[in-house]
């Protein structure tokens, strides 16, 4: 095991102006609820930037790939910038690239440190 938890786990955290949200674990279909009162959460706060660790996510499938497009819209709607933070873990970087929604994102490479 990676000393993962079992399921999903999402930590939202806000750092000044930037709305940190970590993704852990796996995702799928059962998750949706969470995801979704997560970027309510995000939209309602108004942080000047989300910015989504997904580099301890091992299975993405495409409920994930839904709940970004969906964040990213709204985040678009807003006039607010929404990032992913890097490295992408392999499975979450082949879902956005064969999805062909990769080049939509803004990837901030070597995390936290660097998108705020």
């Amino acid at each position: 095991m990676h000393g993962f938890p079992d399921g999903p786990k999402v930590l939202v955290t806000r750092l000044d102006e930037t709305l940190l949200i970590t993704v852990s674990g796996d995702t799928d279909a059962d998750d949706a609820d969470d995801f979704a009162a997560v970027w309510e959460a995000a939209h309602e706060t108004g942080p000047t930037l989300t910015a989504v660790d997904l580099s301890a996510v091992r299975f993405a499938d495409s409920m994930l790939l839904n709940a970004l497009l969906e964040a990213r819209s709204r985040h678009r709607a807003a006039g607010r910038p929404m990032v992913l933070l890097g490295p992408l873990p392999p499975g979450v970087h082949r879902l956005l690239s064969l999805s062909g929604v990769l080049e939509h994102f803004t990837i901030v490479e070597n995390g936290p440190t660097q998108a705020g």
